[in-house]
């Protein structure tokens, strides 16, 4: 691949190239060191086999929504800290430092072709996505924003499930998110869940499924227990392509698998109709 790159840019031979670190990433499928450049577009898509690489929440912010159309809401300066845990406050710190956010997930409103929408994208790179108060936090808020702004709400789930370090404090979150977005299904306002790679524990058990319509990106892992903790507690083998996206979307718990690619266009086009249905609606009350 590296080869290739070269000679696609027309480069003229030299005894020394010096390549900086940040300029290659390894794809954990194909093991292939790809050019950043060479990613396809702003999907981060590995162009020697498909594999998804992992986003960065604003970088899927930016792939799905409208250009400067993103307001941020609901930033966190507080260090949550409920059992005193140890060395808690300063892995937070660390992670804000390494991740350039301020918690695992980023919410605010925004346009996805021209529909106006409350966005939250929850980020692996900031322990992994797990759900602690301040996670719950803001994704209730930007639900109870998306009832007082009455706009469709869209959240993107990437996690591993609920923070260790906050014990009963994160488990509560489940709850607190869920109800929230029971009021949000109380005033008719749509929901679109989509999961991504991977949505797991507390985060797939509580508001990442109660979406009034499900997406779930293509060959994202999706499920309560990881496979292995499955297999080692029952001592089965599991179905090939077990909780994968596919794998729920022929069980029935999921409505559509997408592409990276076209999640922008099919959100677009069920917002469209949404805004559409509202329209008849409101006409029709008159």
């Amino acid at each position: 691949m590296i080869l290739e790159h070269f000679k696609r840019k027309m480069y003229k031979p030299a005894k020394y190239v010096t390549i900086k670190p940040d300029c290659l990433v390894k794809c954990p499928e194909c093991q292939e060191m790809v050019f950043v450049d060479d990613l396809k577009g702003k999907y981060k898509i590995c162009p020697a086999c498909g594999k998804y690489l992992k986003m960065s929440a604003r970088e899927r912010i930016n792939s799905i929504v409208d250009e400067e159309s993103f307001v941020e809401y609901f930033k966190e300066k507080k260090l949550r800290d409920p059992l005193n845990f140890p060395d808690y406050k300063k892995k937070q710190l660390g992670q804000r430092e390494s991740s350039g956010i301020d918690e695992a997930v980023i919410t605010g409103t925004a346009r996805i072709k021209e529909s106006r929408v409350v966005i939250a994208v929850m980020d692996t790179n900031f322990m992994m996505g797990s759900m602690g108060s301040s996670v719950g936090e803001k994704i209730t808020k930007a639900i109870e924003l998306a009832i007082k702004k009455s706009l469709p709400l869209v959240i993107f789930s990437a996690s591993g499930g609920a923070r260790m370090q906050e014990g009963m404090f994160s488990l509560m979150q489940m709850a607190k998110t869920s109800q929230a977005i029971a009021r949000l299904n109380e005033r008719g306002l749509l929901y679109i869940s989509v999961m991504t790679d991977p949505t797991t524990g507390g985060v797939s058990a509580s508001f990442a499924s109660l979406g009034d319509i499900i997406i779930a990106e293509k060959g994202a892992l999706i499920g309560f227990a990881g496979p292995r903790v499955i297999k080692q507690v029952t001592g089965t083998d599991l179905p090939e392509g077990f909780q994968r996206a596919e794998f729920l979307l022929e069980h029935g718990m999921v409505d559509m698998v997408l592409p990276r690619e076209e999640m922008r266009d099919r959100l677009a086009d069920i917002l469209a109709i949404n805004l559409h249905n509202n329209k008849k609606a409101s006409r029709e009350d008159r």
